[in-house]
C-alpha cells in the first residue's frame, strides 16, 4: 500500500501512435504503483477495453482514428463512472479541453509533460483529484476569470472593467497583495479600486463588497480574506 492509499493502479492505455504507446506502457509498467491493463489505438477499443478489464484509470488521447477521444471519453465516464479518464493530448485549445471536462475527464495533459508528471497525474485522478498541465490551468483561470468580469458587468454596471476583475478577486477571498500580483498591480492602485468600488456599490468595506458580488455570483463561497 502506497503513501495515497491506493495500491497498484490498473491502467488502460489509448494512443494510436505505436511508439508513443509503448513508451507510456513501459513508463508505467515500469513503476512499482501501477500496471498497464491494455494499450490501444482507437477509441471503440479503449471503449471494450475499460469495459472488460474495469481499470482504475485510462489515459486518453484525443486525435484517434475512428472514435474522437472525446466521445470515447463520454461513453466510459457514462458507462463506468468509477472510472477516471486522464486525457493526455498535444491539443491545447479551449475547445478540447472544455469539451473533455464536459465529457468527463479529471484531468488534462499535453504530451510534453515529464515522467514524473504523468506519474503523478495518473494517481492524482485516480484518488478522485482533478489535475491539469500548467499552460491547461493557466487557461482555464483566464477563462473563469473572464466570466467574472462579464458577470461583474452585467450586475454592477457602474464598475469599470479593471474593478470588475478586482471585485470578482476580492469575492474569491484574495488581500490586496494577492490581487496586485495577479494582475501585476501595485498595491496602491489596487487599494485605489477597492476604494472606488467601495463607493460606487455604496458599501462600507471588504464585507460588504464580497456579499454584493457573491449575491451577483462572483467568487465562491470560501472565507473571507481581511483587509
Amino acid at each position: 500500500m502506497t503513501s495515497d492509499g491506493l495500491g497498484e493502479l490498473r491502467v488502460v492505455l489509448v494512443e494510436d501512435h505505436p511508439l508513443y504507446r509503448d513508451g507510456l506502457k513501459a513508463l508505467l509498467d515500469g513503476s512499482p504503483e501501477t500496471v498497464v491493463v491494455a494499450a490501444v489505438g482507437t477509441g471503440s477499443e479503449a471503449m471494450e477495453a475499460a469495459e472488460q478489464t474495469q481499470p482504475d484509470v485510462v489515459v486518453m488521447d484525443l486525435q484517434l482514428p475512428d472514435l474522437h477521444g472525446i466521445e470515447a471519453t463520454r461513453q466510459i465516464t457514462s458507462t463506468s463512472p468509477h472510472i477516471a479518464v486522464l486525457v493526455l493530448t498535444m491539443f491545447e485549445d479551449d475547445d478540447s479541453i472544455f469539451a473533455a471536462m464536459r465529457a468527463g475527464a479529471r484531468g488534462y495533459l499535453l504530451k510534453g509533460a515529464d515522467h514524473s508528471a504523468i506519474r503523478r497525474a495518473v494517481r492524482a485522478v485516480a484518488a478522485g483529484e482533478s489535475i491539469f498541465s500548467p499552460g491547461v490551468a493557466n487557461r482555464l483561470l483566464d477563462f473563469f476569470g473572464s466570466r467574472d468580469i462579464e458577470r461583474g458587468r452585467d450586475a454592477f454596471p457602474q464598475l469599470t472593467s479593471r474593478e470588475s476583475e478586482v471585485l470578482g478577486l476580492l469575492a474569491d477571498g484574495h488581500t490586496n497583495e494577492a490581487i496586485a500580483r495577479r494582475l501585476s498591480l501595485s498595491t496602491k492602485t489596487v487599494r485605489n479600486h477597492v476604494s472606488n468600488i467601495f463607493a460606487k456599490l455604496q458599501v462600507a468595506d471588504r464585507a460588504g463588497a464580497i456579499v454584493r458580488a457573491r449575491r451577483a455570483g462572483l467568487g465562491d463561497e470560501g472565507p473571507t480574506a481581511s483587509t
